[in-house]
């Protein structure tokens, strides 16, 4: 069981970087929660690989750091019926 938790953080990891996707899209790909994501890669990737983490970590500040345009343009699309 150990090892399929640490190895779905790892692959998490790898999809979030590869996709420079957001966790609501990797936690849909792997069919998780976005709970689940963020504790896989916040809490137990840095005791398994932690270059692997501060790849990712930075992906995820980025997406953060984003989130409010994505927001923006979600809306629009909305209201404009597309």
């Amino acid at each position: 069981m150990r090892e399929n938790i640490e190895q779905r953080a790892c692959d998490l990891a790898v999809y979030i970087i590869d996709n420079q996707s957001t966790v609501r899209a990797a936690a849909k790909e792997f069919g998780v929660s976005k709970s689940t994501v963020h504790k896989d890669l916040s809490e137990r990737l840095p005791h398994y690989n932690r270059a692997l983490y501060l790849q990712v970590k930075a992906v995820l500040e980025q997406n953060k750091a984003e989130r409010h345009i994505r927001g923006g343009m979600a809306t629009r699309k909305k209201y404009r019926g597309e």
